[in-house]
């Protein structure tokens, strides 16, 4: 309100000024001239200015309006929501480094086949399709058998099974296979260097009968037999053990063929490594010749097997290249010597059956693919080659010493081992003699699988050893461990 009144009074008091300016302007007159002036006139009371009206009262301003803003810009058109996104993996465990494999089997079925060994399949004007619905190999011109088994059945009520050598690794002997029972017609009936051929009625050679709802169904198994030598604290093969269990199931008037893979489980358990008082690694090398004249043994011992590549798994008769490190000592005089270098079917270095590899540092001469021992030197590269040794076997799996049976077991090596100090005059080298003759502690014969007529199939238990076999070709493989015994 003082503020009001104050911008009032200041407004009324502008009036009243100029309203007596000009009263006063408007009454002053210059006098004329008279030559004899009279007195002035008496001066009039003065009009008293009206009196001052009331002050008038502005309306309080009103109060102060937000500011209009400008209207909002037009938005984009929403989206619809984006699909769910898949979750995310977790990243890729750390690749292992690429270590060289074993050999990998051959193809199921290679045509290639030598134009002398060609065995004809099927009638003279047979297609090419017709070829490849009886599991065999066109050229073009002819249809023929490939390097396989391949089985089949007649319309006459025949079994007609034809075995490659190549079908097997390592190859198989084709006169060791024989059916379920021996007998006239049971033998192969045609053979050359690649093939043998078997051809037999459905009910003959041991075959046997089963029934279903409107099938008939005729089965047999064949085999072959393998040599095992067998010496004083065990018995081993490096042969293949070949098995093939197959059908022919009549079905109104329609025949088919089947053939039964034998494929046991194996569930190794984990590597097996053991100490002593001189610390001692025993390894297998892994390394493999890529060039043109290069040594294979050299080459070998350039990688290693780490622990996680175990187990490692060898094909029969395959070279296996073990090494023996004297490790955590750095005295050039220090030699590292093996005495007996033995194997089992278990990491007791005491269990049987056992199989010597080295005796006394030096090959088993009971052996019938003796051990070789690799020089290691200078040219090794190696800070001190005498803290090394190493040798080579081939690879093989024990089998009963009574039955003659295939153990289905893993192969543990084990190696005892001695440390020397060369001086003057004391090399502590180890010397070999190689006998001319073959030892006669061991003695190596035939053995024949046998097993006896099921109606049914059963399951077979589980086995350590992965043995692999498909119609058309089989390989046996061996999980082996290491261990260094001291």
């Amino acid at each position: 309100m003082a503020k009001h009144w104050s911008a009032t009074s200041s407004v009324f008091l502008a009036l009243l000024g100029c309203l007596v300016g000009t009263l006063v302007e408007g009454q002053f007159q210059k006098p004329a001239y008279n030559p004899s002036p009279k007195g002035p006139p008496r001066p009039q009371a003065p009009e008293m200015p009206p009196p001052p009206q009331p002050p008038m009262f502005l309306p309080p301003p009103p109060p102060p309006q937000a500011p209009k803003l400008p209207p909002p810009p037009p938005q984009a058109p929403k989206l619809p929501p984006p699909p769910p996104q898949a979750p995310k993996l977790p990243p890729p465990p750390p690749q292992v480094p690429n270590v060289p494999r074993p050999p990998a089997a051959p193809p199921v079925q290679s045509c290639e086949v030598a134009e002398g060994q060609k065995i004809p399949c099927g009638g003279p004007d047979i297609t090419a399709a017709a070829c490849d619905a009886i599991s065999c190999c066109f050229d073009g011109h002819q249809c023929y058998y490939g390097k396989a088994v391949t089985v089949q059945c007649t319309k006459d009520a025949q079994f007609i099974v034809v075995v490659a050598r190549d079908a097997t690794l390592p190859n198989i002997d084709l006169e060791s296979i024989s059916l379920l029972e021996g007998g006239q017609g049971c033998t192969h009936v045609d053979s050359n260097s690649g093939f043998a051929i078997y051809q037999f009625p459905v009910t003959a050679c041991g075959s046997v009968v089963m029934e279903e709802p409107g099938v008939i169904i005729y089965e047999n198994r064949m085999s072959c037999s393998y040599e095992v030598g067998v010496g004083p604290l065990g018995a081993i093969t490096r042969d293949s053990t070949y098995e093939l269990l197959f059908q022919c199931r009549y079905i109104g008037t329609s025949v088919e063929t089947l053939v039964v893979e034998v494929l046991p489980i194996d569930n190794p358990p984990p590597p097996v490594a053991a100490l002593g008082p001189i610390g001692v690694e025993l390894r297998l090398a892994n390394g493999q010749c890529y060039a043109k004249g290069c040594n294979e043994e050299e080459a070998a011992y350039t990688s290693f097997y780490t622990d996680a590549d175990y187990p490692v798994t060898k094909v029969l008769r395959d070279p296996v290249y073990v090494e023996v490190q004297l490790m955590g000592k750095t005295d050039p005089n220090l030699v590292l010597n093996l005495g007996r270098c033995w194997t089992t079917t278990g990491p007791n270095p005491h269990s049987l059956p056992q199989w010597d590899l080295l005796i006394d540092g030096c090959p088993n001469p009971s052996d019938y693919y003796l051990s070789s021992l690799v020089q290691v030197g200078p040219s090794s590269g190696l800070d001190f080659p005498t803290h090394y040794k190493r040798f080579i076997f081939k690879m093989f799996t024990f089998v009963d010493a009574q039955s003659l049976a295939q153990l289905k077991e893993q192969i543990y090596i084990h190696c005892s081992t001695a440390v020397c100090t060369a001086g003057p005059g004391h090399s502590c080298a180890q010397s070999c003699r190689r006998n001319s003759k073959f030892n006669a502690a061991a003695s190596f014969h035939r053995a024949q699988d046998f097993t006896k007529k099921k109606k049914k199939k059963k399951k077979k238990d589980a086995l350590q050893i992965s043995s692999h076999i498909s119609q058309l070709n089989y390989e046996k493989k061996l999980h082996v461990y290491f261990d260094a015994h001291y």
